[in-house]
């Protein structure tokens, strides 16, 4: 029978435990926990204290003892941060040591920003929203005032990482790769249109699947491909055993231009079952989608039942 009370592995660290909790909120009005501003005080207390925390591991005693024999180094009061956070602006009391050596890493220097912010700057833009509208927003929900530059660099930073894994190296070898189109809304010159966006689905030998790259076309045409099949080829795809495709002509020649002893297999019988589904009532889909399934695989197909009245 096993133990119900039997103890944590040593590696499952305890983050809080309850007594701490307690002692945390010891004297605050349970009232006073729904206003964003006790929770920035919050977090600024648990900050400061942490970095207090990381001072004393960097100086090898905690404060208000005697300095160990042959420790030059020592506390050198504090200096004040602003930190933008999830819950609005933040003044930290960071504190200092008397060579300069102490490199904080709770909030490092030069930081500015706490963890999730950038998100929120990234979620708002990839929804189609401007710079001056993502200013507006923050200052109108969380009261942080944030620059045009701030949030361009931010942005910028999420596209760059988005060009170097567009150009990532790929393996030499997918066993299968379907190559297929998404319909998104996509911002573009201040409208929203609804825009396709090709992708290359590869499937490795363990079962693994990986996004081998996102390409946005106004025309999806064999030439498009082309240049999509040699760029694949430039970042180390060698070869592809058998790649999946639509019934667009040219597309087969496309593929095999680049990769000469790839099998192709096109999808037209899905294609071909939702365009003949769009001509039937919702009540009728499942039936004449069994149908076409077996119509497909040459198969009988499968008897309605009648409805029972």
């Amino acid at each position: 029978m096993s133990d119900v009370n039997a103890k944590k592995p040593a590696n499952v660290p305890a983050v809080l435990k309850p007594e701490a909790i307690d002692q945390l909120l010891a004297g605050i009005n349970p009232s006073d926990l729904a206003s964003p501003e006790a929770f920035r005080q919050l977090k600024k207390a648990i900050l400061e204290r942490a970095l207090g925390a990381e001072l004393t591991v960097h100086l090898g005693y905690p404060k208000g003892e005697v300095r160990p024999t042959g420790q030059g180094n020592q506390r050198n009061g504090t200096s004040r941060k602003r930190l933008i956070t999830d819950e609005g602006v933040i003044d930290l009391e960071v504190p200092r040591d008397r060579d300069g050596s102490f490199e904080p890493q709770i909030v490092e220097k030069g930081q500015r920003r706490f963890t999730g912010f950038d998100d929120k700057i990234v979620s708002m833009y990839a929804r189609g929203m401007t710079v001056r509208e993502i200013q507006g927003h923050l200052e109108e929900i969380y009261g942080v005032e944030v620059s045009p530059d701030l949030i361009s660099q931010v942005t910028d930073a999420v596209i760059e990482e988005a060009r170097e894994w567009q150009n990532r190296p790929l393996e030499s070898l997918y066993p299968l790769v379907v190559f297929d189109a998404l319909r998104v809304k996509i911002r573009d010159d201040g409208l929203v249109r609804n825009k396709a966006v090709y992708l290359a689905l590869g499937v490795q030998i363990d079962g693994t699947k990986d996004i081998l790259g996102l390409w946005i076309e106004q025309n999806e045409g064999a030439k498009f491909w082309l240049k999509v099949m040699t760029e694949l080829k430039n970042r180390g795809l060698q070869d592809i055993l058998l790649a999946v495709v639509d019934g667009l002509k040219g597309f087969p020649e496309a593929i095999s231009a680049v990769f000469p002893q790839t099998h192709i297999q096109t999808c037209m019988i899905v294609h071909l079952t939702r365009y003949s589904l769009s001509f039937a009532s919702w009540q009728e889909r499942k039936h004449l989608s069994g149908a076409l399934r077996a119509q497909s695989i040459g198969r009988p197909a499968p008897r309605r039942r009648r409805p029972s009245w």
